[in-house]
Parts: structure tokens; sequence; C-alpha cells
């Protein structure tokens, strides 16, 4: 299929702007684990993966609106829960996204695709800085709209375990069995489109 056909994976009419809780998943392109290594259920990164870590906490740094919860990095992907925050009301934040849509008339710059873009663009450059030339993301990322707190909690569940379960995750290469928490997660992103 020609790249200028490929079908967005973005609800149609939202906009990503809004104050709220948004789940991504970001993965290295090919899938190929140079982020680090998982031991004993743990997650030990590379030189790599911590530039990925840094990046996405330096994101704070950079939007005062924009709160990043709960995240892992992988050896080939990285989990995070991105919170918007509604800087004209002081001291209240949503914590789940609100349902209405509104098709936005620009990309905005705290919307969900630009902080994933300058997250991506950002560590890109500092990786291949490092000296890996060969560095790059998948095109696009997975995102979640996190709609209630009940979703919100398993979301976090699933990136807290994540490193035990990495022999059952579905980016895994090497997987052998399914992770039932991941599937009930990735279902709820196929329902919501």
């Amino acid at each position: 299929m020609s790249e200028h056909n490929r079908r967005s994976i973005r609800l149609k009419e939202y906009d990503y702007s809004q104050p709220g809780a948004y789940f991504v998943t970001i993965c290295v392109h090919g899938f190929k684990n140079i982020l680090g290594s998982i031991a004993n259920g743990e997650v030990r990164l590379n030189k790599y993966g911590r530039v990925i870590r840094d990046e996405w906490l330096r994101t704070m740094e950079l939007r005062p609106n924009v709160l990043m919860d709960e995240y892992v990095v992988m050896p080939n992907h990285f989990h995070g829960i991105i919170m918007i925050i509604d800087d004209t009301t002081v001291g209240a934040t949503r914590r789940v996204a609100p349902t209405t849509t509104t098709k936005p008339t620009t990309l905005k710059s705290n919307a969900i695709g630009s902080i994933i873009g300058q997250i991506k663009s950002a560590s890109t450059k500092r990786i291949r800085k490092m000296g890996l030339e060969y560095f790059r993301w998948q095109r696009n990322y997975y995102e979640h709209v996190i709609r209630n707190e009940d979703k919100l909690h398993k979301i976090r569940q699933y990136i807290h375990t994540n490193p035990l379960k990495w022999h059952l995750d579905r980016e895994n290469p090497e997987r052998v069995g399914i992770n039932k928490l991941e599937n009930e997660i990735f279902q709820m992103e196929i329902e919501q489109k």
C-alpha cells in the first residue's frame, strides 16, 4: 500500500490537545532490542534506553501543562501515560480524558502528536550522536484515550508489570504466550476507534 494511502489510527474529530490522560506506545523500527534488556523481571537500560527515559521526563520541563505519569522503557519499545492539564483553571487537573470530540484546526504544540514527535526527534538525534547511526523509531505511535479511573488503574498496572511479563509482551520477537491484561488494554484501544 502506498505510504500516502495509509489509514489514520487516530480518533476522527478528536482534539488530542484536550486536558486528559493518554496511554502511548512508541516502538523501535523493526522491534530491535537496542534500548536495554530484561533480567529477573527488571529492565536494565543501556545508554540508549536512558536517553529515552531522560527525554520522557524532560517533556515536563518543556511543557508546563503536561505531566508524565507511569512509564517504562522496554528493550524495543516504550509505554507511558501523558496527562494534559487544563491550564486555564488554577489547581485543577483532569485525570481522564473528556468524551467530547472537537477537531483541531491545526496541530497544537501541546497535542499528543507534538509531544510524541518531540520525544522521538530529540531521542533519535541524541542516540545517533552516540554512535548508533541507524537508530530510528517506527512510523507513528499507538495511543489510547483514557476515559475513566478504572482504565487508568489497569493501564498503570500493565506498565508497572510489563518487565515481569516481557516473555508475554506482544512487542517481544521471542514471545511465548499471551498477557491477558495487555490483550484487554489493546482491545479497549480497538473498540475506541
